[in-house]
C-alpha cells in the first residue's frame, strides 16, 4: 500500500504547516471584513446624519383625543409589553425643543391613525434650541409685514436670512477682533501700571481713548442688533402653537417636502460645508467642528516637528555613534517597551512635568506680572504637542535606526574612500538615503498620535475653545492656548451630551471626519515620501 503524500509534488516540501497557513489568512480576513465593515457603518450613519428626511405630519390617538406631531423617523424597534404582545415603536425628531422639552419622541405606531406630508411645512435652523418644525404665517421685515401667499414671501425670506448672517459675520469681526484688540491692550496697559515703565498721565489719557473706542463700537454693535430685530419670521407648529423667530437667531429655512432630488442634494452639500466650517454650539450637538478640525491638524503637526528631530537624533546617536554593547541593547529595550505604555501615563507625566514644572517655571521668569493667573503653567496645545512626541517617540527611533541599517555598506565605504569623515557621510549619504524609511515612521507617529484622546485630556483639549491656537492677531501663534480635538469632541458628544439622542448623528459624522483627516495627513506624507524614494535608489525602504 502507497503511504499518504506529506510533501508538496513539485516542491517536495512538507504540508505539515499548510493548516496553519490558512488560519493565518481566514483570521487575516476576519480582521479586514471587521475593519471594512466598522469604516462602512460610519460612513453610512455619517452621511445620513446630513441628508434632508421629509417631514411628515402625524395625527396620533392619545385615549379619547387626537394629537398632531411633525417630524421625521430617525429610528425603529420592537419591544413587548408585560403581556407579551409585540409592538413597534418608532422615535420622531419633532424639533421646537424650546417648546416641547425634548427634540425626539417615542410612539407606538399602532397608535399612529394618519400620516401625510403637508408641502408648506419648513424645517428652520436656529442659533438656539436646535431646529424648528414650522408652517410659515408671515414675515416681518422693514419694509412691512409679507404673508406667506404673497408671490415675493420666499424673496423676502432669502433676504432676510443673507442679512441675518452678514450681520453675524460683522458683529463677530468687531467683538472678536475689535474689541478683542481693545481688550488685550488694556491688560496691557495694566501689566505696565504694574511694573511702573510708564506714567500714570500716559495710561490714562490711553485708557480714556480705548474707552472712547470701545463705547463707538458698542454703539455700532447696539445699531447692528437693532436692525435685525426689526425683521422676524412667524409660524403655526404642527399643535398649532404661535411661533415667532428673530431674524438674528435664524440661520437656514428649507422646504424638505417640497424639494426635488437634486435640491435634496445641494442641501446635504451645504449642510456639509457648515459642519466643517462652523462652531459648534448647542453643546456641541448642532453646528459645525472647524475649531476640532484646526486643533487636530495643528496639533498632530506640531507633534510632528517635535518628534522628528529628537528620534532621528537618538537613532543616528544608537546605530553610527553609540558602542554596540549591553548598554546599549538596553536602551532598545527600554524605548521599545515605551511604546507599550498606557497613553493616559504619557498624560500624567506631560501635565506634571510640562504643564506644571515648565509652564510654571517659563510663568515665573518671563510672565510674573501676570501671576497668579497662569500664562504657560497651564495646559494647552503646546503641551499636548510634547506629550504625544514622547509617546510616539520610539515609533520614529525604531524606524529610523532601521532605515540607517538598511544603508549599503559600500555607499559609506565609498564616500570614506572619497575623503568625506564620518558626519559627512551620515549627513551626505546615509541620511539622505535613509528619509523613505523615517518619512515611514513619522507617518505611523501621525497616525498613532492624530486619534490619541485620554493624555490629551490632561494637557491641553477642552470641550469648547472660542479661539484658535493660530490667528491672524498677533504674535499670530499662541502656543499656550487651549484647543479642541475631534477625537475628545466624539467622546465628549457620546458620553456627556446632554442630549444623546440629538448627538448620535454628530458623532457618526465627527468620526468618519476623524478617520478622513488621519487619511489625508497620512496621504500627504506618503506621496512625499515616494517622491523622495525615487531620488535614492539605494534605499531599501
Amino acid at each position: 500500500m502507497k503511504p499518504p503524500t506529506t510533501s508538496f509534488v513539485t516542491t517536495g516540501r512538507s504540508r505539515k504547516g499548510e493548516p496553519w497557513v490558512w488560519l493565518t489568512a481566514a483570521g487575516l480576513t476576519f480582521g479586514v471584513a471587521m475593519a471594512l465593515g466598522l469604516f462602512l457603518l460610519i460612513l453610512v450613519k455619517g452621511c445620513a446624519s446630513f441628508w434632508p428626511q421629509r417631514i411628515e405630519l402625524l395625527e396620533i390617538s392619545q385615549g379619547s383625543t387626537t394629537e398632531k406631531i411633525a417630524g421625521y423617523v430617525t429610528q425603529k424597534n420592537q419591544r413587548r409589553d408585560a403581556s407579551g404582545v409585540l409592538h413597534e415603536e418608532i422615535q420622531l425628531f419633532r424639533g421646537n425643543k424650546d417648546l416641547n422639552g425634548e427634540a425626539f419622541k417615542f410612539m407606538d405606531r399602532a397608535s399612529i391613525k394618519s400620516t401625510t406630508r403637508p408641502e408648506s411645512l419648513l424645517l428652520v435652523q436656529r442659533l438656539e434650541y436646535g431646529p424648528a418644525i414650522i408652517n410659515p404665517v408671515s414675515l416681518k421685515t422693514s419694509a412691512g409685514e409679507v404673508q406667506v401667499g404673497a408671490a415675493n414671501f420666499e424673496a423676502s425670506l432669502t433676504t432676510i436670512l443673507e442679512q441675518a448672517q452678514a450681520a453675524r459675520k460683522k458683529l463677530l469681526a468687531i467683538e472678536r477682533g475689535q474689541i478683542g484688540v481693545i481688550s488685550r491692550e488694556l491688560t496691557a496697559l495694566t501689566r505696565a501700571e504694574k511694573a511702573g515703565t510708564q506714567s500714570s498721565e500716559a495710561l490714562t489719557a490711553r485708557r480714556t481713548a480705548l474707552q472712547a473706542s470701545y463705547d463707538k463700537l458698542q454703539v455700532e454693535v447696539m445699531e447692528i442688533r437693532k436692525r435685525l430685530s426689526e425683521s422676524s419670521l412667524s409660524g403655526v407648529t404642527a399643535d398649532g402653537k404661535a411661533v415667532t423667530y428673530p431674524a438674528a437667531t435664524l440661520l437656514d429655512v428649507f422646504p424638505s417636502n417640497r424639494a426635488g432630488f437634486f435640491e435634496r442634494i445641494g442641501e446635504m452639500i451645504h449642510r456639509m460645508a457648515n459642519f466643517l466650517s462652523e462652531d459648534p454650539r448647542e453643546a456641541n450637538t448642532e453646528g459645525g467642528v472647524f475649531p476640532a478640525i484646526f486643533g487636530t491638524v495643528t496639533m498632530t503637526l506640531f507633534m510632528s516637528l517635535f518628534v522628528t528631530p529628537f528620534g532621528v537624533i537618538a537613532a543616528i546617536y544608537l546605530r553610527e555613534y553609540a558602542k554596540q554593547g549591553f548598554f546599549v541593547r538596553m536602551v532598545r529595550i527600554c524605548v521599545n517597551n515605551l511604546a507599550g505604555v498606557p497613553s493616559i501615563v504619557f498624560g500624567v507625566f506631560g501635565l506634571a512635568f510640562f504643564v506644571y514644572f515648565v509652564g510654571g517655571g517659563v510663568d515665573r521668569w518671563f510672565f510674573a506680572d501676570q501671576l497668579p493667573t497662569p500664562t504657560y503653567g497651564t495646559p494647552g496645545i503646546l503641551w499636548a504637542a510634547l506629550t504625544l512626541s514622547l509617546l510616539t517617540l520610539p515609533v520614529v527611533i525604531v524606524a529610523t535606526e532601521e532605515a540607517i541599517s538598511a544603508v549599503p555598506r559600500g555607499v559609506r565605504e565609498a564616500a570614506l574612500a572619497c575623503g568625506a569623515s564620518k558626519w559627512q557621510t551620515i549627513q551626505r549619504v546615509v541620511l539622505p538615503a535613509s528619509v523613505p524609511g523615517i518619512l515611514t515612521g513619522i507617518i505611523l507617529a501621525m497616525a498613532r498620535g492624530a486619534g490619541e484622546v485620554a493624555p490629551l485630556m490632561l494637557v491641553g483639549v477642552v470641550k469648547l475653545a472660542p479661539t484658535l491656537p493660530i490667528d491672524d492677531i498677533a504674535p499670530f501663534i499662541h502656543p499656550e492656548r487651549k484647543f479642541m480635538h475631534l477625537g475628545f469632541h466624539i467622546y465628549d458628544l457620546g458620553f456627556q451630551s446632554p442630549d444623546a439622542e440629538a448627538a448620535k448623528p454628530i458623532v457618526y459624522a465627527t468620526a468618519l471626519l476623524l478617520i478622513v483627516v488621519v487619511v489625508a495627513l497620512n496621504l500627504t506624507a506618503i506621496l512625499i515620501r515616494n517622491r523622495i524614494k525615487k531620488r535614492f535608489a539605494v534605499s531599501s525602504f
